[in-house]
């Protein structure tokens, strides 16, 4: 049965066609003017000619689909001219045969086509010129030379310059895969700042309006509830404020152009004091213990702003989760290190709590990962929960 798998169609390029269809009719052009290339062969009739030239035409369609076929056939093709009156044509399209082999065929056919035509072109310079044992068989080996050797080195360099251009090319199909990589990378890295940054900065605030608005409702005594919103009212005015300072962070700059104040370790004091009022109504006692010398370094502008955000989460999650007793933040420098510690009372406290999601030890621990530090969260006995961190003070040692 004849079908597509035995015989399998061959598509032939466009290119191909016209060469082919061109060579055919120059060929017959020439032939039709009587114009050949010898004479006196043993095959002297005009149309014998034709033969070997429409064969050479039909193999240029396989010139690149191919090449190894079409140039076995060209060769005999060629060979049998050499019988016949000859025809220019046929010999053009055979150079052309030679230079696609070369260019289309297979790597290891690109490195054995030019030394196999430089050893016929040797050889045959050599033949003739012992047979004939005139200077004038140089001449054939010029053009067996011309015929065979100049294309297949002609296709080389076209070939080597592709393929340089298609290294290129990947290359820079890479580089930019590589930079939409790295560009998707930090657009990651900066969602997850503003996502620090924003529940730090406010989910304490909406804590204690939580908890604050619920015992309003569920405690009827006018004093509490005055308490209450007064608290409520605070937190609302002081989360709008940090708000637009957030905004203008990701603005890179505040209403008069300047960039955004980050917070530092010198605002933890009234940290601590409005922690005190949200803290209140659930029995926390929060108290700030600092043993770094008067006189010590001034600290990275990224280590102060870590340092003061794991404090700012820790108080939260003590308002929403801890049970009525002291809160103590302690800071320390030893070394090249900056300590954050704080513990408060764990178990259960009455009253109404807000919930957590947990992101809280989350962003904790990335600001730390990402300056190199050491973090540990969790409780220490029965009794406290604790959370400590290790921020190094040096800049060549914090990641970027």
């Amino acid at each position: 049965m004849l079908d597509g798998e035995v015989f399998p169609a061959i598509r032939f390029h466009r290119d191909d066609v016209v060469l082919a269809v061109s060579g055919l009719l120059g060929g017959l052009l020439l032939w039709r003017l009587g114009l050949h290339t010898q004479g006196g062969r043993l095959f002297s009739a005009p149309w014998v000619t034709l033969v070997p030239l429409t064969a050479m035409a039909s193999v240029e369609l396989l010139r690149r689909s191919a090449p190894r076929t079409a140039l076995a056939v060209a060769t005999l093709a060629l060979v049998a001219d050499q019988f016949t009156r000859g025809s220019l044509a046929t010999i053009l399209m055979f150079t052309d045969i030679v230079y696609a082999a070369v260019l289309y065929g297979t790597p290891a056919a690109a490195r054995r086509i030019p030394v196999a035509t430089l050893l016929i072109t040797v050889a045959s310079t050599i033949g003739f010129l012992a047979w004939f044992r005139r200077p004038e068989a140089l001449l054939i080996g010029v053009v067996v030379g011309l015929v065979s050797f100049i294309p297949a080195i002609t296709g080389v360099s076209v070939r080597s310059h592709r393929t340089a251009a298609d290294t290129a090319r990947l290359a820079a199909v890479q580089t930019a895969r590589l930079a939409e990589m790295d560009r998707v990378q930090a657009v990651v890295a900066e969602r997850a700042r503003m996502a620090r940054e924003l529940h730090d900065m406010v989910a304490g605030r909406l804590s204690a309006v939580a908890i604050h608005s619920t015992a309003a409702l569920s405690i009827d005594d006018p004093d509490t509830s005055r308490n209450a919103l007064k608290v409520i009212r605070e937190n609302s005015v002081e989360g709008l404020a940090e708000m637009r300072r957030l905004i203008g962070l990701l603005r890179e700059g505040g209403e008069e152009g300047a960039p955004a104040a980050a917070p530092t370790l010198a605002s933890l004091d009234a940290l601590i004091e409005q922690a005190n009022v949200n803290g209140a109504p659930g029995g926390l006692v929060c108290t700030l213990q600092d043993s770094r010398a008067a006189d010590s370094p001034a600290l990275p502008t990224p280590v102060e702003l870590a340092a003061y955000r794991i404090v700012q989460e820790s108080l939260t999650n003590a308002l929403k989760h801890a049970a009525p007793g002291p809160v103590t933040v302690r800071l320390g420098l030893a070394g090249e290190a900056l300590t954050v510690e704080v513990t408060s009372v764990s178990g259960s406290r009455p009253g109404p709590t807000a919930p957590g999601s947990g992101a809280g030890l989350v962003g904790m621990a990335e600001r730390v990962a990402l300056l190199g530090g050491t973090f540990e969260a969790g409780g220490v006995g029965a009794e406290l929960w604790r959370v400590r961190a290790e921020l190094p003070v040096r800049e060549r040692e914090m990641r970027e």
